[in-house]
């Protein structure tokens, strides 16, 4: 059960795998882009590719669930699906239903894990295989796979890591998890860290914090939803950062002379450097071919905006 492509390397481990795919359930073709057309997800459109039967319910009643019972599945696996699953359909396949969480559990529940580890500035994350429960992601666990975060790292870079971790996980787990003999552990409350959905007005930036602090807000919130700057009048979507702990000087959010990289900008604390912008119907380009184009003066000061919560120790709404 997956709608996004982050579930792809997994799902052709399961082709070559111990297991029979019986079925691939995905969220119902939607209208996309500027031109609003019908499309099949990357999903759907792999499971075509391999002849396995695809399911698209709207939403997950208790016929759609009959249904299901009727393939008789022994192990479901669910990675970025987009329903919630009753206990009903919990109880459905023999083994039961099997999550994969792109953080490190207990840390990060919710919507944007992935944004979440980059935002906070962990040295790792990972990938989390989890029994599924009624409450969100607090199921046991039963194994992990951790990855390194860059200096750099967006959460873009992340996703493409995360999926590719998924292989070992399920790889080496499969068999226990077919034969219900994994070893499930609770997950440690006291490490809980809840994250929410994202949305468009996240993409504000708050030039008085600190200049890594701003390094991974832009990194972590790109490709989507995408920090944007106000400069001259133009909306600037910012696509990658670093940053310099050397002391600024002038005013917070002032436009300091570029260098061979970027756009630098004065912070509370160190200076910032937007190394990829993009201005609005044009093409994300690296800062110096940006600023050929559209030249920003040393001296101009950028607005700075409050930035939401994204990480918090209980439910964030959202």
């Amino acid at each position: 059960m997956g709608s996004d492509p982050i579930a792809l390397p997994v799902l052709d481990l399961l082709t070559r795998g111990p297991a029979e795919v019986v079925a691939v359930y995905t969220q119902p073709d939607r209208a996309t882009g500027r031109g609003q057309r019908v499309q099949e997800n990357p999903i759907k459109r792999w499971a075509l590719d391999q002849g396995i039967e695809v399911r698209q319910p709207l939403h997950l009643t208790e016929s759609e669930r009959i249904s299901m019972e009727a393939l008789a599945p022994d192990l479901v696996m669910v990675m970025a699906y987009g329903h919630l699953l009753r206990q009903a359909w919990l109880d459905t396949p023999r083994a039961g239903i099997f999550n994969l969480h792109t953080s490190l559990l207990p840390r990060y529940r919710g919507a944007s894990p992935i944004q979440a580890t980059v935002l906070e500035g962990d040295a790792e994350g990972g990938v989390t295989l989890m029994r599924l429960v009624l409450k969100m992601d607090a199921g046991p666990l039963v194994d992990h796979e951790k990855v390194v975060i860059g200096p750099t790292e967006t959460a873009g870079s992340l996703e493409e890591k995360l999926s590719q971790a998924c292989v070992p996980l399920v790889e080496r787990n499969l068999e226990s998890l077919l034969s219900g003999e994994a070893r499930l552990k609770p997950q440690d409350p006291s490490r809980v860290s809840f994250t929410r959905k994202l949305r468009k007005t996240d993409g504000v930036i708050d030039f008085s914090q600190p200049a890594d602090v701003l390094v991974r807000r832009i990194n972590g919130l790109y490709p989507w939803p995408g920090v944007q700057v106000p400069i001259n009048g133009v909306t600037i979507r910012c696509g990658l950062a670093d940053h310099s702990r050397e002391c600024a000087g002038p005013l917070i959010g002032t436009v300091l002379e570029p260098d061979r990289i970027g756009l630098r900008i004065a912070t509370g604390s160190g200076l910032l450097r937007i190394r990829r912008l993009q201005r609005p119907g044009g093409r994300m380009l690296d800062g110096p071919e940006f600023l050929r184009g559209f030249p920003v003066a040393p001296g101009t000061v950028l607005e700075s905006r409050p930035m939401p919560r994204l990480v918090a120790n209980e439910p964030l709404r959202g």
